[in-house]
């Protein structure tokens, strides 16, 4: 099976309608996805990768394999509670914390910060999009996402060291993302991400072309009323080379109120027979309006 790919150029033209269907059902069938033509600089992109391995390379990589990890490895033990990466995060939005990530660079803090910049003009319009799909206002998500001080976006920048017994440990254990949109900068060589799939894990390949790997977290599944799922996905352990991953969050602020969309919600806990009376004198007409009257009935709180 081959991964969907939504070349978002495609949205500017006669190709636009089919283009929306393609994105409804890797959302709704997949969970992820790639993008195309996203408006990130490419050039910029291979910048930050180039960087972010130096600061691995220069700050992490001698103390990772110092580990008491590493070292459970070496003696051939099992390892099921921790996951096989170095890893740091970075806080953009509401408050940066990346001129205190310990021996970064001004260069590197510049970089990613115009990196962000750009990333989430890119989450902001798959948000928009993923909500005309759903029969939302287009603004829906960011506004649920926004809070008291707008969405909480942050990166895990982690690399996924060469392992020398890659059957005896995860790179990073299976899990859905608590988010919203996860946008991924991933390696362009080493293979390791996986995600399940109709009950079988599918090995999603290295991103070439700087293409952008993109899913959906828990939030997006219940703001959608579950038309949209999070997928469970994991890292495998490479013995052959270091996997990049630049995890980019979407994510709503700590203090929003996450529901399902009223208008995706069907109406609930009503009786039977108080359907039946509404139905009786509509039952030529539109249903979509009998649900509304229903669910306005138990907003309202009583029967008939």
């Amino acid at each position: 099976m081959a991964i969907p790919v939504i070349d978002l150029a495609e949205l500017h033209g006669d190709k636009r309608s089919k283009t929306m269907t393609s994105l409804h059902e890797a959302c709704e069938k997949w969970g992820f996805f790639q993008v195309d033509n996203h408006g990130v600089d490419k050039k910029l992109m291979e910048k930050v990768k180039e960087m972010v391995n130096d600061y691995y390379d220069e700050n992490l990589k001698e103390k990772f394999y110092e580990s008491e990890m590493t070292k459970s490895l070496n003696k051939n033990e099992k390892i099921s509670d921790m996951d096989w990466e170095s890893t740091f995060f970075i806080c953009h939005h509401p408050n940066s914390n990346i001129n205190q990530i310990p021996n970064i660079t001004k260069q590197l803090c510049e970089t990613m910060e115009e990196y962000i910049a750009q990333l989430i003009k890119l989450a902001e319009t798959l948000s928009e999009l993923i909500c005309e799909n759903l029969g939302l206002d287009h603004n829906h998500i960011k506004q649920t996402f926004s809070g008291t001080k707008g969405p909480s976006i942050g990166t895990k920048v982690a690399i996924y060291p060469q392992c020398p017994n890659p059957d005896l440990v995860r790179g990073l254990r299976e899990h859905t993302d608590a988010g919203g949109i996860i946008l991924l900068l991933q390696d362009d060589q080493v293979p390791g991400l996986e995600f399940l799939k109709d009950g079988q894990w599918f090995r999603i390949p290295p991103s070439k072309n700087n293409t952008i790997f993109i899913n959906t977290g828990d939030q997006i599944e219940v703001i959608s009323n579950g038309k949209y799922k999070s997928v469970l996905h994991r890292v495998m352990a490479e013995k052959q080379g270091n996997r990049l991953s630049i995890a980019t969050f979407y994510n709503p602020g700590s203090d929003a109120v996450i529901s399902p969309a009223p208008e995706l919600l069907y109406p609930g806990n009503y009786q039977f027979g108080d359907y039946l009376k509404l139905y009786s004198t509509t039952k030529f007409l539109e249903k979509g309006p009998r649900f509304e009257s229903m669910k306005m009935t138990m907003v309202n709180g009583h029967h008939g």
